[in-house]
């Protein structure tokens, strides 16, 4: 009797690309400006992706556009978002039982604290590269600039399992 070794990296199969966003534009706004430009359907996604740290919960927005011709889907995912908490003053004073509100920014992708945005695409077309998507975003006068990540060097890519 034969003995079958499987690999997990033999499933592991990595074919997306990632492209940052940098704007300050709200994301339904930004969505929209990229389904225009880039003649794709964006929607929001009903399933926002939550992420737990030590200051609490967040709630990063996402939206999808699943292009079955191409079998391939494409994400824009918020990167930054903030959260507030109520923090207690240890400090003796008049008055002692006053709560702080503290806002404090999370990052889906911490190592990527300047980026605003993520593009992700997933089976990428043919017809589509990463670079040449990155440029056509340029092209949205509301984006400061974009380019492309490469994913293999991101520490938080677990982040973008959904």
């Amino acid at each position: 009797m034969a003995i079958h070794k499987l690999l997990i990296d033999d499933f592991v199969t990595v074919d997306y690309g990632l492209i940052a966003i940098h704007s300050s534009l709200e994301d339904h706004r930004l969505a929209y400006f990229i389904n225009r430009e880039l003649s794709i359907l964006l929607e929001k996604s009903p399933n926002d992706i939550w992420v737990t740290i030590n200051e609490g919960e967040s709630c990063f927005s996402r939206f999808i556009f699943e292009d079955p011709g191409n079998d391939s889907a494409w994400n824009l995912i918020q990167n930054r978002n903030r959260i507030t908490g109520t923090q207690s003053n240890t400090t003796t004073s008049l008055f002692e039982d006053t709560e702080l509100q503290v806002e404090t920014s999370v990052f889906l992708m911490p190592e990527l604290k300047t980026v605003d945005y993520v593009l992700k695409i997933e089976n990428m077309p043919s017809s589509f590269e990463a670079d040449e998507v990155a440029e056509k975003l340029l092209g949205i006068k509301q984006i400061a600039t974009a380019y492309v990540i490469d994913h293999k060097k991101l520490k938080s890519k677990n982040n973008l399992i959904f």
